[in-house]
């Protein structure tokens, strides 16, 4: 289907009533919220990549039957300086901003050295983030934005910095039974160091932001002091936390020349495929990294699907790819050609499968240390404390993987995604079968599924998958779709009554 994904949003603050076809099951009580880029181009100045339009968020809440549809701009510090100078003035990851050419030579002498040294845009349009009793908009950098979830009013901007000195922060983190949330960050050459800080922030706090009682878990040392390795996501099970170091990487001092040489920061990333892929395991109760370490080929990665423990082996499930060329299918002039996932320009995302042995360092060189007989992963002993680890492939062509959250941590056998082929589709994949079933209608394009559990559910698959539509047949609105967690049929759909704009990420808050 044709959609312009660099078409202005126009946002709805006000709460509207979707027009409901089918049954809406009567326990599902609660709000999605969805966030995405939707401004692309302010005055005479444009976005050169997706990813760096300024956010949009979207909420559907669902009571008693019936969904209540609003959308907002986030009002961050980069909209307000944005909209006030009418042309794009804060630079994004893949679109540098210069200034006026009639602004006189001071101004344009500061906004050399702030990109010298970069404050980072607050622009937080990738996903939602809850901390302790709040929730925050966030993308990858230092800034996230706290907002009123029935509102989806900005109210405040909060700088990780003030907190625990992380430049740039994960925008999936991780939650466990009790609602402590757990994520990841970088520190770049503070005290000389660049190093990846794994933390914890309780989800009980008294008065004020829970991040000013951060708990540092564990320091992980960069392997390059000044460049760092990208990440989009990490993995955790009950006593392990999952951080992989990919040979994909951010190089710090191209980026503080990047304005003067008149190229995006997105042109300091540097994939390197003659370097391996370092896994590194944290233990959770400890906050010690496991002394072994576990290697694997050059790849790249944006998601981490789930991760548990079995029989002295920590698994790990992940959507990679054979280099970065994902980032740049999302530019804008990319987007606009006829075939967006041309197999000879642009790889595809393969669903893999690791699995690490905890306990095997007194076991002979070579030879297979995976006894795990569900799976063909291996890990081979190379060197003393050193495991050379290669995947099982699940299947290709899965994205934005999401899993019943209530068994994050457990073994699962189901994942929910978008599959990416010749035409848009919602996808359930079934890990002991191989199987996957779709949903798809001709000129709709459904946003990532989040899946919501029945309560007192019998099974894994027990509950509903929410997915955004863009409908663009003719006459016809874009909407809300409910799909049967274990049919992967439509249950009931809820018609906006605007249009909707391409998203990334989405947050369930139950009700």
């Amino acid at each position: 289907m044709s959609v312009d994904f660099s078409k202005n949003a126009t946002e709805r603050p006000e709460p509207c009533k979707a027009e409901i076809k089918g049954n809406i099951p009567s326990w599902l009580q609660g709000t999605l919220l969805r966030n995405g880029p939707g401004i692309f181009t302010v005055g005479d100045t444009n976005y050169n990549h997706w990813f760096d339009g300024m956010a949009l968020m979207n909420s559907f809440t669902f009571k008693d039957g019936e969904i209540i549809h609003r959308s907002r701009f986030l009002r961050s510090d980069t909209y307000k300086a944005n909209m006030e100078a009418n042309r794009i003035v804060v630079s994004e990851m893949g679109t540098m901003a210069y200034p006026d050419p009639s602004k006189n030579f001071i101004f344009k002498a500061i906004t050399f050295l702030n990109h010298t040294m970069p404050d980072f845009t607050d622009n937080g349009a990738s996903n939602f983030i809850k901390y302790g009793n709040d929730y925050y908009a966030t993308s990858e950098t230092n800034y996230i934005s706290k907002i009123d979830p029935l509102t989806l009013e900005t109210l405040e901007k909060v700088d990780y910095l003030k907190y625990l000195p992380v430049n740039l922060a994960s925008c999936h983190p991780h939650y466990d039974k009790e609602g402590n949330a757990y994520n990841i960050g970088t520190s770049i050459a503070t005290k000389g160091k660049t190093k990846y800080i794994l933390f914890k922030v309780p989800a009980v706090s008294d008065k004020g932001p829970a991040l000013k009682n951060v708990e540092v878990i564990c320091s992980v040392p960069c392997r390059s002091l000044l460049m760092p390795s990208y990440y989009h996501s990490f993995g955790m099970t009950d006593n392990y936390i999952i951080f992989v170091e990919m040979p994909f990487k951010l190089d710090i001092l191209k980026m503080a020349t990047a304005y003067m040489r008149g190229v995006s920061w997105a042109s300091c990333l540097k994939f390197c495929p003659e370097e391996n892929t370092l896994i590194h395991l944290v233990d959770r109760k400890t906050g010690k990294e496991v002394e072994t370490k576990y290697y694997t080929g050059a790849m790249v990665l944006y998601h981490h699907v789930n991760a548990f423990e079995d029989d002295g082996h920590v698994v790990f499930d992940v959507i990679t790819y054979t280099d970065n060329s994902l980032y740049d299918m999302f530019y804008l002039s990319n987007l606009k050609e006829k075939s967006q996932f041309d197999e000879k320009r642009f790889s595809k995302p393969t669903y893999k499968r690791f699995a690490l042995p905890i306990h095997a360092d007194k076991v002979s060189f070579g030879g297979n240390m995976v006894k795990l007989k569900y799976t063909t992963a291996s890990a081979v002993k190379e060197k003393e404390g050193k495991f050379m680890c290669q995947a099982e492939v699940l299947c290709e062509g899965l994205e934005l993987p999401r899993i019943n959250y209530d068994i994050n941590g457990k073994r699962h056998q189901f994942v929910y995604g978008n599959y990416v082929g010749d035409s848009a589709e919602a996808a359930k994949f079934d890990m002991e079968t191989k199987k996957m079933v779709y949903w798809d209608e001709d000129k709709c394009l459904p946003s990532e599924p989040v899946f919501i559990p029945r309560p007192n559910g019998e099974s894994e698959d027990d509950g509903v998958v929410l997915t955004s539509v863009i409908n663009s047949n003719p006459g016809q609105s874009s909407f809300i779709l409910i799909l049967d967690g274990k049919t992967f049929k439509e249950v009931a759909r809820a018609y906006v009554n605007t249009e909707l704009n391409k998203d990334m990420h989405g947050f369930f808050i139950p009700h």
